[in-house]
């Protein structure tokens, strides 16, 4: 005998398959939406982007004091790290000029694969459409493409990196 509610929850549970979510992300990334709220019977999916946890450089406070009520709330039993392990966030200075920035959460990669060279170096010329890195989410591989044309002034980020949503990636002169 089947029972209708595991026939319900099976079919559900399609409905928050993998492709589902890369379409919800892909079209919030299209848009202005910063967060969305899907609920159907006893399954829930929330995402929201654009919101970046700041922590704070206290001495000698635990890391899980120093971090946002949203993310302390989900981690209910945080295990203190010693001070000297968390090393406070290096404030960069970003320099005058155009900043391309991730469009993206993920990990940003500075040439197509570990054997061939960056897509751009401090010092190289770009023009609008040109790719300046790859930033990795969900195993997809998405380019990034310059906004504006001119030379590269900084890179703000390292190769393996990974960025958030909204971080400058790197400083461009208009040309």
């Amino acid at each position: 005998m089947i029972n209708a509610t595991n026939t319900e929850s099976s079919e559900n549970a399609d409905d928050f398959g993998l492709s589902a979510v890369r379409e919800l992300l892909r079209l919030m990334n299209q848009t202005d939406i910063t967060e969305i709220l899907i609920e159907r019977g006893d399954t829930k999916l929330h995402v929201k982007r654009g919101t970046t946890v700041q922590i704070a450089a206290v001495p000698h406070a635990p890391v899980a004091q120093t971090l946002a009520p949203t993310v302390a709330a989900m981690a209910p039993h945080p295990m203190p790290m010693p001070v000297a392990a968390a090393p406070a966030p290096a404030e960069v200075a970003v320099p005058a000029g155009h900043t391309i920035t991730a469009p993206m959460v993920g990990t940003f990669y500075a040439s197509p694969s570990p054997k061939d060279a960056p897509f751009v170096q401090e010092g190289d010329s770009i023009q609008v459409g040109d790719s300046v890195g790859i930033i990795e989410a969900m195993k997809m591989m998405n380019e990034i493409e310059s906004d504006v044309a001119g030379r590269i002034i900084r890179i703000l980020v390292t190769n393996g990196q990974p960025v958030e949503y909204g971080q400058p990636l790197m400083v461009v002169e208009p040309v």
